[in-house]
């Protein structure tokens, strides 16, 4: 019959997908997500030099100490906030927005509405 395929495997295969199309260049990086049952990350990632520019995840100091649990919509907006002031720092306003395979609902919508607000543009 069929074989059941896991969730992992299937946002792998869409996260596969999408980097085909989505790149970071040094003008308008690309900004990943990455979330585990428990926390949240994101970097700003330069494809062209292979380097990450920036990263904030829920288990920055900041964001733990404002947080109690971090696998939450709250935790993620802040994760979102921190990474758009360390990029603005840097002097990068705009960026390309790496869902990583998951669906824009939940923690990964509230992380990029918390960087938008902060001041990125995507």
């Amino acid at each position: 019959m069929f074989k059941k395929v896991s969730k992992n495997l299937t946002r792998q295969r869409r996260h596969k997908r999408v980097r085909g199309k989505v790149v970071g260049t040094p003008q308008r990086p690309r900004l990943n997500v990455y979330r585990s049952l428990t926390n949240i990350y994101a970097q700003i990632i330069d494809d062209a030099a292979g380097k990450t520019l920036a990263a904030a995840s829920s288990l920055d100091k900041e964001i733990k100490a404002q947080m109690g649990n971090a696998g939450n919509q709250a935790a993620a907006k802040l994760v979102g906030e921190l990474l758009a002031k360390k990029a603005l720092e840097k002097g990068i306003e705009t960026v390309t927005f790496d869902r990583g395979g998951y669906i824009y609902h939940g923690r990964v919508k509230a992380l990029a509405e918390g960087a938008r607000e902060a001041g990125l543009k995507f």
